[in-house]
């Protein structure tokens, strides 16, 4: 059974051993609206907590994602492509953007559980 974690910035993560699959929060695509168009990082990448990855546009805004935890990225949501509209449907579920290996596991005590992430959002 995975554990979903939350950030502050209002990404999701779903960790299951050393892998995250990772998304925006149904909070975060409500504040933007209907997405247009997401850019998703390269499969490879290594990516620092904190550091924006992935961008995506709605008709309102563009807006940065940004990694959770250390890791490299190992595959991305390709389905995201064709239908960005995938995360205003199902942004918790089929519309993740990526799955990361964790490199520092230490870094999941800092993310907030559902319970606090609803506490952050009201």
């Amino acid at each position: 059974m995975p554990k979903i974690f939350f950030t502050e910035d209002h990404e999701w993560l779903s960790v299951e051993g050393d892998i995250a699959t990772v998304g925006i929060t149904n909070h975060a695509q409500e504040q933007l609206g209907d997405l247009v168009f997401v850019e998703l990082p390269e499969v490879e990448r290594v990516v620092e907590k904190g550091e924006a990855i992935v961008v995506v546009e709605s008709v309102k805004a563009a807006s940065d994602v940004y990694a959770p935890l250390n890791g490299e990225v190992i595959e991305i949501n390709e389905e995201l492509n064709g239908n960005p509209a995938l995360v205003n449907s199902a942004a918790e579920g089929e519309g993740w953007l990526w799955k990361m290996k964790i490199s520092d596991a230490g870094q999941l005590e800092g993310l907030l559980d559902a319970a606090g992430y609803q506490a952050l959002v009201g």
